[in-house]
């Protein structure tokens, strides 16, 4: 089904175009971005289509066509016609050098697909052809991130710590070390998970790389409720420096600190590390610090809690204008029929577009809410639509209906988990999964704590923050309060 826009507002006109005027020089070059990639994936298609045989083979290239055309369909998600000519190549080409490139393109294909199975199988074979190269150390790393989402938790240590063995100066040697760990915890192996903390700790000493496997220690104690040792692991990350290499930060862990000081019965101890967080419209752990404050402060801090309550309320009214709500009517009338928060979606949609509905992403990501043309098509027949293509997911009624059915089905699986939920748009619901029951606790911090991905950490706190001031600013209707 094809939907119009719904702009039945006027003043819902002024503020996407507000929005819209307001677009910073990133934006404009996403926008140019978009549509030249959707010329260029046109006009490929076009030409292997015209030029297929009668069994349906593409014709032969060029190797660096074929690698060419491969990217431009991965970009864009296409992967069933990425790995044709990534398999051009192999056939057509088999002692040619991009040969190994092709095969670590055919299987990332597979993986961003979630075909764990036939990823996995792909980078084995890869790890085991070319193990003297930069694409076989790849694939034996990749192969273990692909265990490591089938459950097989001891296979994907075991490869993991088989790539820290034969490379001890790979190129993802820190990550493999901090890999292990992370793996270990999920196969419910904590002693042999503090075992490889020490290790790496020993071998990165003095680098960001140590400073990562002592947050991976505070995190664990965490999650075994082993509160004493986790007040040392926050405490000793305390007098780090975090650069932009460190998987946390200052707040993080104070947050972490706070709720451990809070589990081991030390209440003052819990409300200054608490206290230590600022407070504001963008700080995430500050608004958590603030929510275990209310809960904690006694008589002699009451002051301190208004005051920090009374400070963000006005940094929230200044900033009421970064923070419009347009597509008004398709939004609340989408998120009623699903029994999702509007204002949720609002938030998401600040975070992936910035309200510009021909936003495209380097991952062929499209419009409001940035759905690939994989995804939408999966959630396309719950939303009421059929034979979505690339072109319609820049349509705005198309993204929020699309949107909306995902947030429900990700609301089924993490029930009253607004961070697991956030977290799966972003960075896959079977990752989340894992990291939800890592965490244990069911804190929100704690759980944000985990994730995996250092991209999907910072959208999380972004999407969150944008929520907590969509709450406040407007009601479920999105009317202004």
């Amino acid at each position: 089904m094809k939907l119009k826009h719904s702009f039945s507002n006027f003043s819902v006109v002024v503020v996407v175009t507000a929005v819209a005027l307001a677009l910073s020089q990133s934006d404009v070059v996403r926008f140019v971005f978009a549509q030249s990639s959707e010329s260029t994936l046109s006009a490929i298609r076009r030409s292997d289509v015209s030029s297929k045989d009668a069994q349906g083979n593409i014709s032969r290239l060029t190797p660096a066509e074929h690698m060419r055309r491969a990217a431009i369909y991965m970009t864009n998600r296409a992967f069933a016609e990425a790995r044709q000519h990534w398999q051009s190549v192999i056939n057509y080409y088999p002692q040619d050098s991009r040969v190994p490139e092709a095969m670590l393109g055919i299987g990332r294909s597979y993986f961003q697909a979630k075909d764990y199975p036939r990823a996995y199988s792909k980078f084995d074979e890869l790890a085991q052809k070319y193990s003297s190269l930069k694409e076989g150390r790849e694939g034996l790393n990749y192969s273990a991130a692909a265990l490591l989402r089938m459950s097989r938790f001891q296979e994907a240590a075991d490869r993991y710590a088989d790539y820290i063995t034969r490379f001890p100066k790979g190129e993802r040697i820190d990550t493999a070390h901090l890999n292990v760990i992370d793996t270990l915890r999920e196969a419910n192996r904590p002693q042999d998970a503090l075992t490889w903390i020490a290790k790496t700790k020993q071998r990165f000493s003095g680098s960001a790389t140590e400073t990562n496997a002592v947050f991976a220690e505070l995190r664990l104690q965490v999650a075994e409720n082993n509160w004493p040792a986790a007040i040392a692991a926050a405490n000793q990350l305390g007098t780090r420096s975090f650069n932009r290499l460190v998987l946390t930060s200052p707040n993080e862990v104070a947050y972490l600190r706070g709720f451990s000081y809070e589990h081991a019965g030390q209440k003052q101890q819990a409300i200054a590390a608490y206290l230590s967080i600022p407070d504001g419209p963008d700080s995430y752990y500050g608004w958590l610090a603030s929510k275990r404050l209310k809960k904690l402060a006694d008589d002699s801090k009451e002051t301190l809690v208004a005051q920090r309550q009374d400070k963000l309320n006005s940094s929230i009214v200044a900033v009421a204008d970064s923070y419009p709500a347009p597509y008004r009517q398709s939004l609340v009338k989408a998120a009623k029929t699903r029994k999702v928060d509007p204002r949720f979606l609002l938030a998401l949609m600040r975070q992936e577009s910035v309200f510009n509905p021909q936003a495209k992403s380097p991952a062929g990501a499209r419009g409001l809410l940035q759905f690939t043309i994989d995804a939408a098509q999966k959630y396309a027949r719950g939303a009421g639509l059929s034979n979505v293509s690339e072109t319609q997911l820049y349509q705005p009624d198309t993204s929020i209906l699309l949107g909306a059915e995902y947030v429900e089905e990700l609301s089924s699986m993490f029930p009253q988990q607004l961070e697991a939920v956030a977290a799966s748009y972003n960075g896959g619901e079977d990752n989340v999964a894992r990291w939800v029951t890592r965490a244990r606790h069911k804190d929100p911090g704690v759980f944000t704590s985990e994730i995996g991905f250092e991209e999907t950490k910072g959208y999380v706190q972004k999407v969150m923050a944008n929520y907590r001031v969509y709450t406040q600013l407007y009601t479920q209707d999105l009317v202004r309060r």
